[in-house]
């Protein structure tokens, strides 16, 4: 989630000092010898953002001596993904990150990787029938259009997203300092106390009615976000709704070559084996030890290229939605019984990627197409409205002098909609094309109330569940969040070390060590 720098009240150490002792503690931590007991074998179930992170997190918590091994049948990367055109390449997942996604950020600088260098971005806002709102290249302008219409409803939004973003970044305060959540609310409540889990309980549109924003606000200009951001309405709860608000920020950035060389990046950073497999199943086993105590493993269960598989582990991090149509692995011997896929579905967003001229009078403007400038397209929660945007994009790497083409010459949008474009919606939006790439992405959850009770991270003694996160929110960062959370969380729950697990006293013992 994107989250902003807080400034402390005067009672509290300042966020800068926080990270600093934080980070000396990390160093401590990492150059103390190796405990005894520590795992022989770690497996993840995943080579997404979140599965990547969580390698790369284990290792930092575990060290050099154990073997981490993830498992992936498909490209690295999940649900980053890019699509080659002609000879570039174009993003058709997540695609862009905020300017102060701590985790995220990280990685980069650590992998050396730039940012993608910036190309100037034009919003409108569509109907179905008309250009309802058209971003001009004078800021003061924007500036009138909006107090005309809505007042200082605009303003009073980034205020209340930012007060919400403030909470969110003492999760990088608690992460620092090795403090683990066993489940999604206690991790909620630890940011943000009740005003989080209220947030989670409660629809966006509620929510911002109550803080004082008029339904006209809510549907011509917050709804739009949503949909172009999570494909739903402004009824998706509010703590997303919030996640959702905040990438509309400006200082969005992306990774120079395309976001998934994050996942490449951390899983060569983690050391890890990666397996091209599909996990099948995951069984709890029981064996005799030199003790005499008897020692829980898990087996995993795997099919790849050179045919079925098994090893046993003594941690597993699941790191793929096991929830209806986006998984099939089946758990044996638990007790109590794990179900193969949780309550609640994931919401369809069909990417489609076209490269082609495209029509400018079905958004409804009289305006050549030579000067319409707009590059992103997003669309009101109206019966009209077929697609939920449409965007002109750059490739995943800007040469030097780049310049985006008019919208009078060929070039490649990018539309999400609810369900694959027809023959006659593409011929209505483009006069037309020479190449089509559609993407089906069961994206992320359906976020409508009433809430789903949140999957717990644990699913057994030393087996987790990272994609719990996601009923929260989902991004690229969430997934890090999450990650570094369930590496915490193994980490002292091997060790049995409980002072760090479910607790919110960190600036009380900071002020205790001072």
């Amino acid at each position: 989630m994107a989250v902003r720098h807080a400034t402390m009240n005067a009672r509290s150490l300042s966020l800068r000092a926080l990270l600093f002792l934080g980070l000396c503690q990390t160093i401590s931590r990492a150059s103390t010898p190796e405990l005894q007991d520590q795992p022989q074998k770690i497996a993840v179930v995943g080579g997404g953002i979140g599965g990547a992170a969580a390698a790369f997190y284990l290792r930092q918590e575990f060290g050099a001596g154990v073997k981490i091994e993830v498992f992936e049948p498909d490209a690295v990367g999940g649900r980053l993904a890019t699509v080659k055109i002609g000879t570039q390449e174009y993003e058709t997942g997540g695609s862009v990150i905020h300017p102060l996604n701590l985790h995220m950020k990280h990685f980069v600088e650590l992998m050396g990787v730039p940012q993608r260098r910036p190309v100037p971005t034009k919003v409108a806002i569509f109907n179905g029938k008309e250009l309802t709102f058209e971003e001009s290249d004078w800021f003061i302008i924007n500036v009138l259009r909006m107090l005309w219409r809505y007042g200082f409803s605009l303003l009073r939004m980034q205020m209340w997203v930012e007060s919400l973003l403030d909470r969110f970044m003492r999760i990088y305060q608690y992460q620092q300092y090795g403090y683990s959540f066993t489940t999604v609310d206690r991790l909620l409540h630890a940011m943000g106390g009740d005003g989080f889990l209220a947030l989670m309980n409660r629809t966006l549109e509620e929510t911002m009615i109550d803080e004082g924003f008029s339904q006209v606000f809510l549907n011509d200009m917050v709804a739009p976000i949503t949909r172009v951001n999570y494909g739903q309405s402004v009824r998706i709860h509010g703590f997303v709704g919030a996640v959702s608000l905040a990438g509309a920020d400006s200082g969005l950035w992306a990774v120079d070559g395309g976001n998934k060389r994050v996942c490449s990046g951390l899983m060569y950073h983690s050391k890890s084996d990666l397996i091209s497999a599909k996990v099948t199943s995951i069984a709890v086993k029981v064996r005799p030890s030199k003790t005499g105590t008897p020692t829980s493993f898990y087996e995993v269960s795997y099919v790849g290229e050179s045919g079925s598989a098994h090893s046993l582990y003594d941690i597993v991090v699941v790191a793929t939605p096991l929830h209806q149509g986006m998984s099939d692995i089946a758990f044996s011997g638990f007790s109590p019984p794990i179900p193969s896929a949780f309550p609640g579905r994931y919401h369809q967003t069909v990417s489609t990627l076209i490269h082609g001229v495209v029509n400018v009078s079905y958004l409804g403007t009289a305006e050549p197409a030579s000067q319409f400038t707009v590059s992103d397209v997003l669309t009101t929660d109206s019966e009209g409205c077929a697609i939920n945007s449409l965007s002109s994009i750059d490739p995943v790497h800007i040469p030097e002098g780049y310049k985006r083409p008019p919208a009078s010459q060929p070039k490649v949008w990018k539309v999400f909609s609810q369900e694959p474009l027809s023959q006659d919606r593409l011929q209505e939006m483009f006069l037309s094309w020479d190449f089509v790439s559609e993407t089906q992405w069961l994206a992320y959850p359906s976020y409508r109330l009433p809430p789903r009770k949140t999957p717990p991270f644990i699913l057994h003694r030393r087996l987790y569940y990272l994609n719990a996160v996601e009923w929260a929110a989902s991004s690229m960062e969430m997934s890090a969040i999450a990650a570094r959370n369930v590496a915490l969380l193994a980490h002292h729950r091997w060790h049995r070390q409980k002072s760090k697990i479910d607790q919110e006293d960190l600036h009380t013992r900071i002020r205790t060590e001072l």
